[in-house]
């Protein structure tokens, strides 16, 4: 346990994750904070950015107590952060929203539609790789403050992104990294910078958007406030940090162009590492930045994947949920068997995923998700098993748009907490009708990534390659080829039809 390390922050949707690395980056310990997203309204989702910091605060002390690790030998630390955040900084340095719009709030639609009245869509999207629903982005997000908050918007200094805000409790430096800026809506993906004409054609200042950084890149050492509270030394190195698909991107191994895997995680993505973006209009894969300069993860996605399961989990096995408080049985692995007991197809009930509305893979960003199929006689176990496959086989949507530009000739690497379930692993590989490979890396590939800036920042990785050796295959799911047939001609395409109703509902 002696040397120096490094502590990674993963900043999700759900809580935050803060791990300790070894020079080495093998993990050593971790601890997970969560904190609540709320709904005010009808397309707004919102988190207070002080349950972020104070998120941070009690896990690196948690973390720190966990391990017995001396705050000396922490040398650095970097954080991944969910995407899209919009958190006004006022000209006093203060916070001036309590709560702000998350990636998922849709609020900013007129504002949208406002910008691309004087902006051609497809040039913007062309440019910017920012294939989720509009309003998800960051500058319309701001335009939204400043019509609907007017004295608030006067008062901005900065606008910045989630880990950026712990960053600046960190420091009290206001600053981004590329990958982060790239989904600020304003970010030229060629370039690598903002497009002033964008920023302009918004109506904004461009002093609003922060400083970019490279991602591995030195913010400052902690405050003497922020070391006070953390219990950190207050010499360790703030890197830049990254956004959560491209730390993930970097953790799952994608250091160079042609690696691909899938995020299994609260949402969910299939991303593909390449030298340029993937770049389509009628179908809109979205694009972030890497964290290595040159390099683009260009991904399609769900929005809501594992928070669905997690629905299905909370709303029909409340009992599950009970027996794993009173006997440690964990409620998903009862799920899974209780799945495992219907049948491919689970008995002609269909599951769509998208209980927190639709990205632009879907036809409509309004869809919501279903149950379709229902019959007196279908069981508990049936409708798990039916949205298990109906995560997987919007994911298998996905897939097919990634792979009319890039084959994907190799194994597909998972990663998130789905993958912990062999059974989802194997459901995976029969519905992709691709080989599944799960690693030792699985939760941890946004804290590697993270890890790795920490790392490299401080002077003690020279690069990215050592990521690759720490990946330690654990098991290979290899596809059925009856199960693979069955899914790819019966069930696809009434999934198909299922989401193509719901979408005109």
């Amino acid at each position: 346990m002696n040397g120096p390390k490094v502590i990674a922050y993963d900043l999700g949707t759900g809580g935050i994750k803060a791990s300790l690395f070894s020079a080495a980056g093998e993990i050593l310990e971790s601890v997970f904070i969560s904190y609540p997203t709320h709904f005010p309204q009808p397309d707004w989702q919102e988190q207070a950015p002080d349950d972020w910091w104070n998120a941070v605060v009690r896990s690196t002390r948690e973390l720190l107590k966990k391990s017995g690790v001396s705050p000396d030998e922490i040398v650095s630390l970097a954080i991944s952060g969910h995407s899209l955040g919009v958190v006004p900084i006022g000209k006093q340095g203060q916070l001036l929203r309590r709560t702000t719009p998350i990636w998922s709030d849709q609020r900013a639609v007129r504002e949208a539609e406002e910008f691309f009245s004087r902006t051609d869509y497809r040039a913007w999207y062309e440019r910017t790789g920012n294939g989720f629903p509009p309003a998800c982005y960051s500058v319309f997000k701001i335009m939204w403050y400043r019509t609907h908050e007017p004295e608030m918007f006067a008062a901005i200094d900065r606008v910045i992104g989630t880990k950026d805000y712990c960053n600046y409790r960190l420091t009290g430096r206001l600053c981004t990294d590329a990958s982060y800026a790239s989904g600020s809506g304003v970010f030229d993906l060629r370039a690598w910078q903002y497009e002033p004409a964008y920023i302009q054609a918004a109506g904004l200042d461009p002093s609003i958007f922060p400083e970019i950084l490279p991602s591995d890149a030195v913010v400052g050492t902690l405050t003497e406030e922020a070391a006070r509270e953390t219990g950190l030394n207050p010499r360790t190195k703030v890197m830049a940090g990254g956004v959560d698909n491209s730390c993930m991107a970097l953790g799952a191994g994608g250091i160079r162009a042609g690696e691909i895997y899938t995020s299994l995680g609260s949402s969910a993505w299939i991303a593909a590492i390449g030298d340029a973006p993937v770049i389509d209009f009628e179908r809109k894969p979205y694009v972030f930045a890497h964290l290595i300069p040159g390099l683009y993860t260009s991904a399609t996605c769900i929005f809501s994947a594992g928070n669905s399961f997690r629905w299905v989990r909370d709303t029909l096995c409340a009992d599950l949920l009970q027996q794993e408080k009173e006997t440690g049985r964990n409620a998903y692995d009862q799920m899974g068997e209780l799945a495992g007991s219907s049948v491919a197809g689970a008995n002609g009930v269909f599951f769509n995923p998208s209980l927190a509305g639709g990205s632009m893979l879907e036809p409509s960003p309004t869809i919501c998700g279903a149950f379709a199929g229902l019959q007196l006689g279908h069981t508990r176990a049936d409708l798990i098993r039916a949205a298990m496959e109906g995560i997987a086989l919007n994911l298998r949507i996905a897939l097919d748009l990634l792979q009319s530009y890039a084959p994907v000739t190799r194994d597909m690497l998972i990663v998130g907490g789905g993958a912990k379930s062999a059974f989802w692993m194997q459901l995976f590989a029969d519905i992709y009708n691709l080989p599944i490979v799960k690693t030792c890396i699985d939760q941890e590939a946004a804290s590697l990534g993270a890890a790795a800036l920490a790392l490299k920042g401080a002077g003690l990785w020279s690069g990215y390659d050592r990521i690759a050796q720490l990946h330690r295959i654990e098991k290979r799911f290899e596809p059925d080829a009856d199960r693979a047939a069955f899914y790819q001609e019966q069930i696809l395409p009434r999934f198909r039809q299922l989401t193509r109703l719901l979408s005109e509902f």
